[in-house]
């Protein structure tokens, strides 16, 4: 997985500015069913100590009906102030589809570094008043070998980032989307599903206990894990329960209204209250057709792909909570083709195609 840094009536889910999109909530139950399913110095002993020892945590801050955070030091919005004084108006124009809406924060600093890093993000979204979406993506083996390997070394190393990573809350709001791939992962033939779904459910107890955090377990998309209680079985291991619930397609193309359907499907195998939200940076377009591309896999920079529905927390929709842009859009899912740049790298001219040219 790379990283970054209903009865009859009408739900519109708005798109870019040069497009709009409509879909009767009813075809959302007729969405046809490829993503991923083949498909991705010593530990600190303590937490580090709070960036503000004297800030107190308010009530928790739900996601729902949240104004979310747009990052002026995102790498689209860097493209655009280059491009502008390069008199480059055109391209910068497009790109600012890309910079002018909320997408997530991915946090994949080394232990000693994690609370800074959640800090520096939410310290500058206090400043614009928008709920942060950050992305924690430092579990041992990550997407088990594949395009955006590394993460930490072991469990314990992963344990102390962890409560690093909580620290850096200090009592502000945020949204956090745990661990994208390694929920379906553990359904896969990947190396330590046992310590990794402990580990998860690890990483949800800490971060609600954080007292101000949404926490999201990502869980693959529609096209991945079919069975959808056998995924709710992962789910629970994972701590579901103790979730705010979970994420779906993930830097994935899967259109939204199959996302939307899979997602109750899920939820329905979880006692039907779980909620969650999709990503949809990406799918406005839907997937590349086949399993490979130029002879890169379907799901790594295939071309052709266009932006998705723009964030938003009121969606109108049953049990979810937002569509969010958690893929940057622009970054690079892997080196995966000669030439491509590394997982999480920007890539100008892949930013100007989802943009529309």
């Amino acid at each position: 997985m790379p990283y970054a840094r209903d009865g009859g009536r009408t739900v519109s889910f708005k798109l870019p500015r040069w497009s709009v999109l409509a879909l009767p909530v009813a075809a959302l139950l007729l969405s046809a069913g490829c993503g991923r399913p083949d498909s991705r110095p010593s530990p600190e002993p303590s937490v580090v100590a709070s960036a503000d020892p004297q800030r107190s945590a308010g009530p928790p801050v739900p996601l729902a009906g949240a104004k979310l955070f747009v990052d002026p030091a995102g790498t689209a919005a860097e493209q655009v102030t280059a491009w502008e004084q390069a008199g480059r108006t055109a391209e910068a124009e497009k790109i600012r589809r890309i910079s002018e809406q909320p997408t997530a924060v991915w946090i994949t600093s080394p232990t000693a570094e994690v609370t800074a890093a959640v800090d520096a993000t939410l310290t500058r979204a206090a400043e614009t008043g928008g709920m942060p979406v950050l992305v924690a993506y430092h579990i041992p083996g990550r997407d088990c070998g594949s395009f955006s390997g590394g993460g930490a070394p072991d469990g314990e190393d992963y344990r102390a980032w962890l409560r690093n990573f909580a620290a850096g809350i200090d009592g502000r709001p945020v949204t956090v989307i745990v661990e994208p791939d390694a929920v379906p992962h553990s359904l896969d033939d990947c190396a330590g599903d046992g310590e990794r779904l402990a580990l998860l459910a690890d990483a949800v107890t800490v971060l609600k206990q954080s007292g101000t955090a949404q926490v999201y377990l990502d869980a693959g998309h529609p096209r991945w894990v079919r069975d959808v209680s056998r995924l709710a079985g992962v789910l629970r291991q994972a701590g579901i329960e103790q979730a705010d619930g979970f994420a779906l397609n993930v830097s994935n193309f899967i259109p939204t209204p199959e996302n939307v359907d899979y997602g109750r499907r899920v939820s329905d195998a979880l006692g039907g209250r779980t909620r969650f939200v999709v990503d949809t940076s990406r799918n406005g377009a839907g997937p590349a057709k086949g399993t490979t591309v130029d002879g890169g896999p379907a799901w790594c920079n295939p071309p052709g792909r266009r932006l998705g529905a723009e964030p938003t927390t009121s969606t109108g929709l049953d049990r979810v909570d937002a569509l969010l842009w958690i893929k940057r859009p622009g970054e690079s899912d892997g080196d995966c083709r000669p030439g491509e740049p590394p997982a999480g790298q920007w890539w100008t001219e892949y930013a100007l195609q989802l943009a529309g040219g």
